[in-house]
């Protein structure tokens, strides 16, 4: 079929393309988008690492240092740490049942979790805490088994 040049132009004028400032205004708001998304997904991935320290700390490790507790008359020193769970400790294989746990895993920052017995916080029991998302000591964001004034995390 042949067509006129007439309606060549007529039928090219019909079938428009994107400009290139439509295309770029497309990709600023799918850019806009995917940043939005990873921020939400990097928020819950860090809330999600909060509430595995304060489970951990408050609840998963707590059977396995009762149990020792109870077998050898108290909690490990700050000294022997939570590594009393898992080996035992000098002078106290005699009455020492465990291990009380198979390893004592990092926290989710990949730092391992601070013990003290007697705890600075729990005068009467022991203090086990994660450093927290900054991983320094004795900071705001420190996960702790004790709580503070105006704290649901522990510390």
């Amino acid at each position: 079929m042949f067509y006129s040049s007439r309606t060549l132009h007529r039928r090219t004028s019909l079938v428009r393309g994107f400009t290139l400032l439509e295309i770029m205004v497309v990709l600023a708001i799918i850019g806009l988008i995917v940043g939005l998304a990873v921020n939400s997904v990097q928020n819950s991935l860090e809330n999600a690492r909060r509430d595995v320290a304060h489970t951990f700390v408050n609840t998963s490790i707590k059977t396995s240092l009762v149990a020792y507790s109870l077998h050898l008359g108290g909690y490990p020193s700050t000294s022997e740490g939570l590594a009393a769970l898992c080996t035992p400790p000098q002078g106290a294989s005699g009455r020492w049942r465990g291990p009380y746990a198979e390893q004592i895993p990092l926290d989710p920052w990949a730092e391992p979790y601070q013990y003290a017995y007697p705890g600075k916080h729990n005068t009467t029991s022991y203090d086990l805490w994660s450093k927290g998302p900054d991983r320094q000591d004795g900071t705001e964001d420190d996960i702790g088994n004790w709580t503070t004034a105006g704290s649901a995390t522990g510390k």
